[in-house]
């Protein structure tokens, strides 16, 4: 009698300990070289989209189909496979050097936040900017 009590109790166990894993949030994995790891997901959101608008693309401009994770839009965000993901990064390096030390006369907030030179500023909707 008292295996089966404390078989049922692992089990019971087992069970509550299954079901609370299977609703533990995971959190995308992240890859980020320029913006701060401690940057709110609603805030790399609206940077990502304000990319997306001024160069006219979408998210699959620089970010790779998933192989591994079943994600709703089939991107793998973390992932380094797409070589205009680093041309990006090298672009967001530049503006934030050019706001920084050309243009950085709020110290309230962090030089990848100003927004004096943006990628609007010379791409304009293009996905490459043309030479005026």
């Amino acid at each position: 009698m008292r295996n089966k009590i404390g078989s049922l109790f692992v089990l019971f166990t087992l069970l509550v300990i299954g079901v609370a894993a299977n609703h533990i949030p995971v959190k995308a994995p992240r890859n980020l070289k320029v913006l701060p790891n401690t940057i709110s997901d609603q805030r790399l959101d609206s940077i990502m989209q304000t990319y997306n608008k001024a160069l006219g693309v979408g998210c699959d401009f620089c970010h790779v189909k998933s192989k591994m994770f079943n994600l709703k839009d089939g991107l793998d965000y973390a992932a380094d496979g797409e070589p205009m993901k680093e041309n990006a990064r090298d672009m967001m390096r530049m503006t934030i050097d050019i706001n920084k030390n050309h243009f950085y006369n709020n110290k309230s907030k962090e030089p990848y936040l100003l927004n004096t030179i943006t990628c609007n500023t010379c791409h304009r909707g293009e996905t490459f900017p043309t030479d005026h």
